[in-house]
């Protein structure tokens, strides 16, 4: 019990540390999320179970903007209808190893398989993770194994993860702070559960405590060890209101992938679209107000009546009713003694107001860029699709390179060694295990495509440029190897390889075409040289003939 304590002890005064350090950050989050992502969680407080959530919301422009902003960036990153991803050797010669290549396919195959897969709930979980980034700027997404094989994918609310960053500014620790009831906490532990827990168990199963997952850097391992003294990080189920350890382990990666939009270099945790233009947001929700109050004005105005009591109250109120009389409403000399009051304010001003403010949401998660041909005419050259295309690569460039490096590149190795640790990937082939396994990761999504649309546009203004001087010297396009170009070309624009010949496919289509063309070369000389044939064959015997005869 003591050796218990004295682990748990110092994670949970590390844990209220970063709980209390991360006050100012909780406030604003909260604020984001009753204004643009009212189905999130609570930073501070807690409200109610299936209560409204979105009564602070009378434009929804920027809540529409974040579901757009999660689906484009799914598009871009991890579309799921296409492999956005392939893995190759980190030593080049290995890339054409026959042996290698299909291992790599094999295992690029395998993991899109587990993703799509029923249990894994891979692409909702990541869908939740986008929209994190877009409100609070932060995701987390933990990656572990399935109890029946395979993987398992869960989208942690960030508001209950706490982290911490290393020397290089990466996360490495982290602390999850969860609820669970009774009865859930038996089932995971057993008789293990805190004694809080035990008490409930048997009146209140659904009664719910707090409790934290932590993983945190080991700080010696022992590598020769086959159990968790032996895996780089260490993870403890700690029961706060108890201050009980329920119990320790370890991984071999950090299960928690934890990526951020943009980062402020002084802090621990991203920023996001939404607290670019939180003041817009909270105006543009003053403004709806105020036009909706401006509206009815407009539609149902205020009454002037007349002051000599004839008419404005008990049973001469004014009847406002469709096809309503109202007696006593004119004068003896036919003047009205009701009528609307005409204020003069100009609604369509602050629509135009509200306008520019919704651009300006839209513009800060991404809308607008996410549209590559928007508001330009359909006759576009592929040239300026292309430049179009390069200029959106351009500006995504470091939002995706953010994404690859902090969410999807730790998630993929973590996807190979869980797989690999089931048994569920081939063996190594022997050059790649001589190699140490070593590999990269390709990106082939629509957001790689983007940035490397300026090779194609740089290829077709080669072309423009040199087209010029093929009038004057047919063969300047000599020095170009169109073969490798196009499979340039077919790279980037994420042409399957199955789609393509090889190099001994096409050579032997280029032999069997140059043996047709020669073929009909032949047929095509055949009647001229059988023609030559015949007149030598006549001259000949015209020689003989004079010959004989002389």
């Amino acid at each position: 019990m003591h050796d218990a304590l004295q682990q748990v002890d110092p994670l949970l005064k590390r844990f209220n540390q970063l709980e209390g350090s991360r006050k100012n950050w909780d406030t604003h989050w909260q604020e984001i999320s009753e204004l643009v992502w009212p189905d999130a969680g609570d930073f501070v407080g807690q409200r109610e179970s299936g209560g409204k959530r979105a009564q602070k919301i009378f434009d929804p422009t920027a809540a529409l903007a974040l579901e757009k902003f999660a689906a484009a960036l799914e598009s871009l990153l991890t579309p799921r209808a296409t492999t956005w991803h392939r893995l190759k050797t980190t030593q080049e010669e290995l890339n054409n190893d026959e042996q290698v290549k299909a291992w790599f396919d094999v295992v690029n195959q395998t993991l899109f398989d587990h993703r799509t897969g029923p249990r894994a709930n891979y692409y909702s979980q990541m869908h939740e993770s986008y929209k994190s980034l877009g409100a609070f700027g932060n995701a987390c997404m933990f990656i572990d194994d399935h109890p029946d094989g395979g993987i398992r994918y869960q989208s942690r609310f960030v508001g209950r993860v706490y982290t911490d960053i290393n020397h290089e500014g990466n996360v490495d620790t982290i602390f999850y702070k969860y609820p669970m009831s009774a009865k859930a906490a038996f089932q995971k532990w057993g008789h293990g559960i805190n004694r809080k827990a035990k008490q409930a168990l048997v009146e209140k199963p659904f009664d719910m405590q707090d409790y934290l997952h932590v993983v945190l850097p080991r700080i010696e391992v022992d590598f020769q060890r086959i159990d968790a003294a032996g895996m780089p990080w260490e993870s403890f189920d700690i029961s706060i209101d108890d201050r009980e350890l329920l119990g320790t382990g370890g991984y071999h990666e950090l299960p928690y992938m934890y990526s951020r939009y943009t980062v402020n270099p002084t802090e621990r945790y991203g920023r996001s679209p939404a607290m670019l233009v939180l003041p817009g947001i909270k105006t543009l929700q003053e403004m709806e107000k105020t036009h909706i109050r401006a509206g009815h004005k407009v539609a149902d105005p205020p009454l002037l009546l007349h002051d000599d009591g004839v008419m404005g109250a008990g049973a001469n109120k004014p009847n406002l009713r469709p096809g309503g009389l109202n007696f006593g409403g004119l004068d003896a000399q036919g003047r009205q003694l009701i009528a609307p009051l005409v204020s003069g304010a100009r609604v369509d001003i602050t629509a135009d107001m509200m306008a520019s403010k919704r651009q300006a949401i839209n513009e800060a998660f991404l809308v607008s860029l996410f549209q590559i041909l928007e508001d330009k005419p359909g006759n576009m050259t592929a040239t300026e699709v292309l430049e179009r295309a390069k200029e959106k690569g351009i500006l995504l460039a470091p939002m995706i390179g953010r994404q690859q490096s902090e969410l999807l590149g730790p998630q993929v190795a973590r996807e190979i060694n869980i797989l690999q640790r089931q048994g569920l990937l081939p063996e190594l082939p022997e050059a790649l295990e001589e190699a140490d396994g070593e590999y990269r990761i390709e990106y082939e999504s629509m957001a790689t495509v983007l940035q490397k649309s300026e090779i194609i546009t740089s290829i077709l203004q080669l072309q423009e440029v040199m087209t010029p001087f093929a009038q004057l010297n047919p063969g300047v396009f000599d020095i170009l190897k169109t073969d490798e170009l196009a499979r340039i070309v077919a790279d980037v624009g994420n042409i399957p390889q199955k789609a393509l010949r090889s190099d001994e496919e096409l050579a032997e289509l280029r032999e069997q075409q140059a043996q047709q063309q020669q073929a009909q070369q032949q047929a095509e000389q055949a009647p001229q040289m059988a023609g030559a044939l015949k007149d030598a064959a006549a001259a000949e015997k015209t020689a003989q003939e004079t010959q004989a005869a002389s």
